[in-house]
């Protein structure tokens, strides 16, 4: 019993020793945050080597800004994100940045979940470098309420040793000659009535990719989605673009990708297409094989849309709000955005850093990124009003319906009738 009672002052001993040791060390902690601001960045970055790459920059901000620390958490790909930001917005947790596509602005402005900018970007610097056609993604209702990270947009991805095979010499300009080119491009050899070379791949199904791939198609017929900030599917240039879909399906000219993948290049890396739809983040970029991009074909204009990511600065606390806009100035910068986009193929968003002579020097090295780069005058925005998911939704499936045969202009009437519905 006594040696219970030893055993027992002994343990008490430790533990209080133990307890104190924690609380000092938990105070020394507490003392040292005091000097240091914590901000936390959420962000879906793929694919790993980008995330790296982001990670060294994030590092060397805060190396050189010492009352500031940026922790940046892949918190997983966007769609998996979505339910984790509302959750943490509605639960009074956000992180102080958010790294998202320019689409949920308008759902973040209702939430009054996001800062808006403008005032410090007025009067700062940085404002007059930010490529001017990025712009349309970052104000609404004229305010500005995000800043770009990246940009990109979508070309045509071409295997030019299967254009030499089927005689093609020159690339296709027009929509008409998109369609002609693309049914040289398809082949059946053996005669069974299926061909083992298709001139397109079409991404089927009604998610987000479909519709943002389908997007340069409308914008290059005078289409729109949005007018007066409410949807407004049935016009000349949507009907236009989803009958110009549909008759590449119906001339047998394309392979659908698998249900809502779209994105994946197997079929283009095989040779069991000769064109793709996809930006310069595409893995095609590191293939072995040969490949090269050209423009979307026109219609009434040359037209591409953007593909890109912006930041936003969560509603959070004044302290770290301000420590958030101090990195997207560093985000903005001219070193930032030369070594971001060096690393990543992305396009840099910064007028002084896609000039540098060492971003110069890699669209020497890789001549395709020129044609992304040129198309940015080109390009337009996927609209970032409150309910655009509802939208893409509603517009993916009128486009998935008319990949299957359904008239364009009855698919889109009876999108905006679903629309009309639901929209106040």
């Amino acid at each position: 019993m006594k040696i219970l009672n030893i055993c027992s002052r002994y343990l008490t001993i430790i533990l209080v020793t133990l307890s104190l040791l924690i609380l000092t060390g938990c105070q020394t902690t507490t003392q040292k945050d005091k000097s240091v601001t914590h901000i936390t960045l959420w962000h879906g970055i793929n694919p790993p080597p980008n995330r790296d790459v982001f990670q060294k920059l994030v590092d060397r901000f805060n190396q050189n800004h010492p009352d500031i620390e940026v922790e940046s958490i892949y918190a997983g790909q966007l769609d998996q994100q979505l339910p984790k930001i509302l959750t943490a917005i509605v639960g009074n947790s956000p992180p102080d940045i958010l790294s998202f596509n320019t689409q949920i602005t308008g759902q973040l402005v209702e939430l009054g979940a996001i800062r808006p900018l403008d005032d410090w970007l007025n009067k700062s610097p940085l404002k007059s470098k930010i490529m001017p056609k990025l712009w349309g993604e970052m104000e609404l209702y004229d305010r500005v309420w995000s800043v770009p990270m990246f940009a990109g947009n979508i070309g045509l991805f071409y295997r030019p040793t299967l254009f030499k095979a089927a005689g093609i010499t020159e690339l296709p300009k027009t929509w008409t000659e998109l369609r002609q080119v693309a049914k040289k491009l398809t082949l059946d050899r053996n005669g069974d009535g299926y061909p083992e070379q298709y001139g397109m791949l079409m991404p089927l199904g009604k998610g987000e990719w479909t519709v943002f791939t389908w997007f340069p198609f409308l914008l290059g017929a005078d289409g729109n989605l949005v007018k007066d900030n409410r949807p407004n599917l049935v016009n000349p240039g949507a009907i236009a673009a989803l009958q110009f879909w549909q008759n590449l399906i119906k001339d047998g000219s394309t392979k659908f990708s698998a249900p809502e993948r779209g994105y994946e290049e197997d079929d283009f890396i095989a040779g069991r297409v000769a064109m793709q739809l996809t930006g310069p983040w595409t893995l095609i970029m590191k293939s072995k094989v040969d490949f090269d991009v050209f423009p979307v074909p026109a219609n009434r204009k040359q037209a591409t849309v953007f593909g890109s990511n912006n930041m936003f600065v969560m509603k959070t606390t004044p302290e770290r709000e301000r420590a958030s806009i101090k990195f997207l100035e560093y985000l903005l910068s001219d070193e930032f955005q030369t070594e971001w986009s060096i690393a990543t193929g992305f396009l840099p968003i910064n007028i002084n850093a896609a000039a540098s002579p060492a971003y110069q020097k890699l669209l020497q090295q890789k001549p395709v990124l020129k044609v992304f780069l040129q198309q940015m005058n080109a390009a337009g925005s996927r609209p970032i009003i409150p309910g655009y998911s509802r939208l893409s939704q509603t517009l993916g499936r009128a486009i998935e319906s008319t990949m299957l045969g359904e008239s364009p202009e009855k698919a889109l009437q009876k999108a905006q009738e679903q629309l009309n519905l639901i929209w106040e």
